[in-house]
């Protein structure tokens, strides 16, 4: 028995190599205009009318990609009866004979994207119901109709993953999809969709992934597909989403209904599993404070739903909608691009596994935080772009961000924050205040008060943004024991007028330095960055400089920003040799350079490692006109050259041969004329004689 089984697998390692070999030299031995790896023989852009017979008949895998094959005929692949994956994107198809997959029983990828199936949709559909095995399909981009998919898709009843998009499908009913029992993924984005009736998913236990995005559905209502577990409604119109009221437990993981017009919060699943929530771009708010009511049930409204002769009334409670529903899985929820002026109490509070939380681009004016409210497992949380006041804290909650890891409170009106906010942070990496008008605490002592922030030995923190804060001056010691990565002090007009020393702390960890529209100018034209041998990326732009700064230290750049500065000059990079071998992109573009002394064009041109990123747009002046630098012309050099003459010298030049010339010609004269000019001065001025 042993024996016989030692033979059985010495006789299968045979035949498998032996059938590799065969491969490999058929692929060897093919010389057309498909490109073979293995049993891939790809085909992609070859300007093909018709399927290739020459390749190797053990192909798996046939590419034929923007190829103009208009008609798939019966005959196509009959050489190929060993083939599992077929793409014919983009080939201009119209027609596929119904006979041209009957020896392909291998075939479960069909790739028919983006061609004018829709002309023949009936033969090329019977063609289809013969690939017994097929399991992904896609369809998109073939102008077809509801009506048009119902039949091509009539039997095949092995689909798993099938892909409608970019069609002008209208209206979903229940017989489109009524032979797709074992579907799991279904695509039917950017189409026409205004109507799903009710049932049109009832045959698909299966299905997992439902994309309906860029459509035109107004509303989702008794949304009841509990085995669904990715649903993407982007991009519509969707005025109301509500689920199923009943104690069916859902299998929701994600949820995408941002880009629509809802108006509330969703009614969603009172029981599911969701972890992801998206509601960016909606017109959503809580309205509660605007009604003085005394009973909860004057705060309901009730939905009269008609479906053939049912008629079903529902009642929900608009401003404690998100009360409903169990999110202690809730991971991800971004609520950004709304219109909430607030947040109810206990809003998050349920939320207990909630990481990610986004509330930018609303209009909040004052936020308290409460215990519990957010959760602890909270790590990022952004509040930009609101119109925040005032961010107050519950008296006993002295740590409610020990998890969080980012923290954004850009563009809003804030005057400060909370004592102590970031005393307990030992996991914040990232914090962002731009644009608020914030005010340092001062080092000399110890402040409690609401109106300063303090950003020492806050260990963890990498990245801090204070852009346009109206800071004046900084301290020196400011940020002694925070390591920063990525410090920007950008719009902080005059914040560094005393020199960089307040940043020396920073020297050892600092890699991205912004200082952007500080109105840094130099008296001299030297920059210390003594010690900050990790600096790479420097942004100076938007200032006053005129003249390169030469910058000492052991400083090993990377990028450096100098637009929109004063410079007439381009650098001689004289007596910084380490900077030169670092520096690999510059910045040089909007500033006042003189066309006629540009050779320091020649030096950056010889520096093989730096790219100038903005060279197309570094311009000059010469006779109050602006060149582009690359396109100076020769006539530009030349009259540089005449420009830089000393006009005094010149003009002694061209002055002295004309004196040289008419005092010769006087000596000249003077000399011919000597005697006659003698006796005609003596007869008149009567000169006696001696004798």
């Amino acid at each position: 028995m042993e024996l016989l089984s030692l033979w059985l697998s010495l006789s299968f390692i045979v035949l498998i190599v032996e059938w590799t070999n065969g491969t490999r030299m058929a692929a060897a031995e093919y010389q057309g205009v498909c490109k073979l790896v293995d049993r891939v023989a790809d085909c992609q852009r070859r300007h093909l009318v018709s399927v290739p017979r020459d390749l190797p008949s053990l192909s798996i895998e046939l590419i034929l990609d923007a190829n103009p094959i208009k008609t798939l005929e019966h005959h196509s692949l009959q050489h190929y009866s060993n083939l599992e994956r077929l793409s014919l994107g983009n080939c201009k198809l119209e027609l596929i004979d119904q006979n041209t997959f009957q020896g392909s029983s291998y075939l479960h990828t069909l790739d028919l994207s983006n061609n004018f199936l829709s002309k023949n949709y009936g033969e090329s559909g019977t063609a289809l119901q013969s690939l017994l095995g097929l399991r992904k399909l896609d369809l998109s981009g073939n102008s077809l109709t509801e009506d048009m998919v119902a039949e091509m898709l009539l039997n095949i009843s092995s689909l798993e993953s099938l892909s409608l998009a970019r069609n002008a499908i209208m209206r979903l009913d229940d017989t489109i999809f009524q032979n797709l029992g074992q579907l799991q993924e279904l695509d039917l984005q950017k189409n026409y969709i205004f109507e799903i009736e009710s049932g049109t998913f009832d045959h698909l236990k299966w299905l997992r992934r439902l994309n309906l995005a860029f459509n035109h559905l107004p509303c989702i209502v008794n949304f009841g597909l509990t085995q669904l577990q990715v649903l993407n409604i982007s991009y519509n119109i969707l005025e109301w989403f509500i689920a199923d009221s009943g104690d069916t437990p859902f299998e929701l993981e994600t949820l995408d209904l941002s880009h629509n017009q809802l108006l509330f919060f969703p009614f969603l699943p009172q029981k599911n599993r969701l972890r992801t929530l998206l509601l960016k771009d909606n017109e959503m708010g809580f309205y509660r404070d605007l009604y003085n009511v005394s009973s909860p049930k004057e705060m309901a409204v009730q939905f009269l739903l008609i479906s053939g002769n049912v008629t079903n009334v529902t009642t929900v409670n608009l401003w404690e909608e998100f009360a409903l529903s169990d999110l202690s899985a809730l991971h991800f929820l971004d609520l950004s691009q709304n219109q909430l002026r607030y947040l109810p109490d206990r809003f998050l509070r349920n939320m207990t596994s909630l990481s990610h939380l986004n509330l930018n681009q609303n209009c909040l004016q004052t936020l308290y935080i409460q215990e519990d409210d957010p959760p602890n497992s909270l790590s990022d949380l952004n509040l930009s772009q609101n119109q925040l006041s005032e961010l107050r804290v519950a008296p006993k909650l002295t740590s409610f961000l020990k998890n969080l890891r980012y923290f954004n409170l850009s563009s809003n009106q804030l005057q400060g924050v909370p004592p102590g906010l970031f005393t307990n942070t030992s996991n914040i990496t990232t914090i962002d205040l731009s644009h608020n008008q914030i005010t340092l605490c001062p080092l000399s002592k110890k402040v409690n008060q609401m109106a300063c922030v303090n950003f020492q030995n806050i260990a963890s923190l990498r990245n801090l943004f204070l852009k346009n804060c109206g800071l004046t001056t900084l301290e020196e010691h400011t940020f002694r024991g925070t390591p920063l990565t990525h410090l920007d002090l950008s719009s902080n007009h005059g914040i560094l007028l005393q020199g960089i020393n307040p940043l020396q702390d920073l020297a050892p960890t600092l890699q991205v330095l912004f200082l952007r529209d500080i109105d840094l100018h130099l008296n001299g034209t030297e920059l210390y960055f003594s010690g900050f041998r990790n600096l790479r990326y420097l942004d100076v732009s938007t200032n006053s400089l005129t003249s390169f700064p030469r910058f000492w230290g052991s400083l090993e750049l990377h990028t450096l920003d100098l637009r929109r500065n004063r410079l007439t000059t381009l650098p001689q990079w004289a007596g910084s040799e380490q900077f030169k071998k670092s520096l690999r992109f510059l910045y040089l573009s909007q500033n006042p350079y003189d066309c006629c002394w540009l050779e320091g064009w020649i030096a950056l041109r010889s520096l093989k490692m730096l790219h100038i990123a903005d060279w197309g747009a570094v311009t000059c002046n010469f006779s109050s006109e602006i060149f582009r630098v690359v396109e100076l012309s020769e006539d530009v050099y030349q009259n540089c050259k005449w420009g830089r003459v000393d006009l005094g010298l010149l003009y002694l030049v061209l002055i002295l041969p004309t004196c040289l010339t008419l005092l010769v010609a006087c000596v000249v004269i003077f000399l011919t004329f000597k005697k006659s000019l003698l006796q005609v001065v003596k007869s008149r001025c009567h000169w006696s004689s001696i004798y």
